[in-house]
């Protein structure tokens, strides 16, 4: 065979390059803020001092409102008052629990006369 017809592959050979042009959508995901609704639920079912527990849960179903209708910036703050309610209704409730169980040792003990 002459060389004229010898066809051969190179690999790695140059290749045709094509410009292609892509578009970038950015989707805004669902936004995963809690808004504290379960927490709320126990402060106001078993530490709801002062009713702190209730206006937290109250504070959160708001929150949980604004989220589904679309106001991040309304759900982030509802929430934020709603963890800060829960915070309160917390610290208040064990302070007052021990302050019970404190209490109640004392009175028991001057009642056996220590």
């Amino acid at each position: 065979m002459p060389k004229e017809n010898q066809e051969g592959v190179v690999l790695g050979g140059p290749q045709i390059s094509t410009s292609a042009t892509t578009t970038v959508i950015n989707m805004p995901g669902e936004s995963s803020s809690p808004d504290h609704v379960v927490w709320s639920l126990f402060n106001t079912l078993f530490m709801n001092f002062c009713c702190l527990g209730f206006k937290a849960y109250a504070y959160s179903v708001k929150s949980r409102d604004r989220k589904m209708v679309g106001d991040v910036t309304g759900a982030q703050s509802y929430a934020s008052t709603a963890k800060c309610l829960n915070i309160c209704a917390l610290i208040f409730s064990l302070f007052a629990f021990i302050g019970f169980i404190i209490v109640y040792a004392i009175s028991k003990n001057s009642q056996r006369g220590y």
